[in-house]
């Protein structure tokens, strides 16, 4: 083909074409503007495309999704209005940065690495996370992020789509919560609570350890919602729950069994199955004392208490199917027994219960009637002189008869009758002191009075002990107060500023029981005392034990090394005596001296 072509030698486009072309000069000129018309039409139509895909684009990115650009290295060049949106930061906040500014911190270890990975290797990733808003909540979004690579293929951007989909989480949890909750309450519900008990028996095979299922049967209810209606009936509903979810602990399961019933499932009752009896029939008392309180709505009172059934679980070849129905059959049991009842499945336990139940109620009674009386105990010198006397509670039951406190102080204080019952103690201790104050043959004589660790902690307890001095004209300077080690560690510091106001009154104070705790002198040499106890269970096996021995020798020797004076309980055999004494013991109490005694005998 020639390199140079002649106006003539264009082809003609039409036969007016070839016409015009025949025509020096005017053929030219008119074919020339053909071809220029004709290419500037070309340009035209590929600008106004351009420009449809521009406008196509920027709709794209300006649509409900949040969208972002970022370089290759991850860092943001632009963002849309709807990232705004979602993220809550503006273009000027994030342009320029690294989107990780927006982690929440709640993905799983590993999860940007492995999101990483696949977008190197293929180019995208989609997936759901969790981010963080500006305004610091949260926000849960589906991501899609893909790479754009050049001709090369380097990459030169990633591109990422974002859509909130916080709301459709939350509807979602929403309806996985009712499947498993009561809308009412929103206690766990019956299939939950199937769940959780299944969960525990297998913990509770492993473990050893004890369980119970508690079911409660809300009495009465039935006329409330008949008098007052079933909305009425429905708000009792909800405070009962708050009350019950408020008296067991956070690791329990509280759940609506259905109706005006209610369960509890716990866990970590001990290894002893008397041990979780006692401590099962603790919680069903906390939970029915929660309930016997009126419920307070609209200026109306309304009482509702609760009959309870009891079955307790090992885990050890159990069904949720037969616990659940042996807490039915029990609770169904208690609601025969009347109002407020409370019975276990086992019959061997019910028979305890209702044994406990009993001496509770007579324990009540004797307080109101004044069944109890002290005995005194002597404590003696090394030489045989006696310098005092401990009191020692007794209770004359009117069936049983003549009752030690083993029998009736641990009761005392499961039911916190034992603060009242302490402080009787301590007014009918001091009226003696006073008494023997007035004998010569008794002045001097101190007086032991053990001190419960309730009505220690008491917020005035020592001006209970200051009034009951008082009251009866006794000289404090003759009155011994006992507590334990548990007591004094329980609030170290409480403990110190009590003894040392008794003390600047003129009392003295004495460790109780020393040796069977945690003994330190670490807390030793902080407590304001006057005498230590050395208790009866190592002194019965003396002489012939060598681990009691040195044991007891170690305790004189410290409490002497403190200027404390120490006194042995339990003594009954002249050898156990004998080697006190040869260790330097300071005073003794027991049976060899003498048995506790009352008042009158003394």
């Amino acid at each position: 083909m020639p390199s140079t072509m002649r106006p003539c030698d264009l082809p003609p486009t039409s036969e007016f074409d070839a016409q015009e072309a025949r025509v020096p000069g005017k053929g030219l000129r008119r074919i020339a503007g053909k071809a220029i018309g004709s290419i500037a039409g070309r340009f035209g139509t590929r600008r106004k495309r351009d420009e449809h895909e521009l406008r196509i684009a920027a709709a794209v990115f300006e649509s409900q999704a949040g969208m972002l650009v970022t370089d290759a290295n991850g860092v943001v060049q632009r963002v849309n209005r709807a990232f705004s949106r979602i993220t809550g930061y503006e273009p000027a906040d994030i342009v320029g940065r690294n989107p990780r500014m927006l982690r929440s911190g709640l993905q799983a270890p590993g999860f940007y690495t492995d999101m990483w990975r696949q977008l190197r290797e293929q180019g995208h990733w989609q997936g759901e996370l969790v981010n963080r808003h500006r305004d610091g909540s949260l926000y849960h979004e589906r991501l899609d992020v893909s790479a754009i690579r050049d001709a090369h293929g380097e990459v030169l951007h990633y591109v990422g789509s974002i859509t909130d989909i916080t709301r459709e989480k939350s509807a979602s949890a929403r309806i996985e919560h009712l499947r498993y909750h009561d809308p009412l309450t929103e206690l766990p519900n019956r299939s939950l609570l199937q769940d959780r008990l299944a969960h525990a028996l297998q913990a509770d095979s492993r473990s050893g350890e004890y369980g119970a299922l508690l079911l409660l049967d809300l009495d009465d209810f039935k006329n409330v919602n008949d008098s007052l209606g079933h909305a009425f009936g429905d708000r009792v509903l909800v405070q009962a729950a708050q009350r019950m979810r408020r008296a067991i602990r956070t690791e329990d399961t509280l759940a609506r069994f259905g109706g005006d019933t209610f369960a509890v499932l716990v866990e970590g009752l001990g290894r002893s199955r008397a041990e979780a009896a006692t401590r099962a029939a603790g919680i069903a008392a906390k939970l029915r004392h929660a309930l016997q309180q009126p419920f307070q709505l609209d200026a109306r009172a309304v009482s509702c208490g609760a009959s309870i059934g009891l079955t307790l679980f090992d885990g050890d070849a159990e069904q949720v199917d037969v616990l659940m129905r042996e807490a039915e059959l029990a609770m169904y049991r208690a609601k025969e027994l009347g109002p407020g009842g409370l019975c276990f499945f086992e019959q061997a336990m019910q028979q305890e219960l209702e044994a406990r139940n009993a001496l509770e109620a007579d324990l009540r009674a004797a307080l109101e009637t004044r069944q109890f009386l002290l005995v005194y105990q002597g404590q003696y010198d090394a030489r045989g002189r006696r310098i005092g006397a401990e009191a020692l509670l007794r209770w004359m039951h009117p069936v049983r008869g003549l009752l030690g406190p083993g029998c009736f102080i641990e009761l005392a204080e499961q039911t916190g009758l034992i603060e009242p019952l302490g402080q009787w103690v301590l007014e009918q201790a001091c009226v003696q002191l006073a008494a023997w104050g007035r004998e010569d043959g008794n002045c001097a004589l101190t007086l032991a009075v053990n001190i419960s660790a309730r009505q220690f902690r008491h917020g005035d307890f020592v001006e209970r002990v200051l009034r009951a001095i008082a009251a009866a004209g006794a000289d404090p300077r003759r009155l011994k107060l006992e507590i334990t080690e548990s007591l004094a560690l329980e609030n170290l510091q409480d403990t110190v500023r009590k003894l040392r106001e008794l003390r600047a009154r003129g009392l003295s104070v004495a460790l109780d029981d020393f040796g069977t705790g945690n003994s330190s002198l670490a807390y030793l040499a902080q407590l304001p005392l006057d005498q230590l106890k050395i208790d009866k269970s190592f002194v019965d096996q003396l002489p012939q034990d060598p681990t009691s021995a040195l044991i007891v020798q170690a305790v004189l020797a410290m409490g002497h090394g403190m200027g404390l004076q120490v006194i042995a309980e339990g003594v009954e055999t002249t050898a156990q005596y004998e080697h006190l004494a040869g260790l330097g013991c300071d005073a003794f109490q027991g049976f060899l001296f003498a048995r506790p005694v009352a008042a009158t005998d003394f």
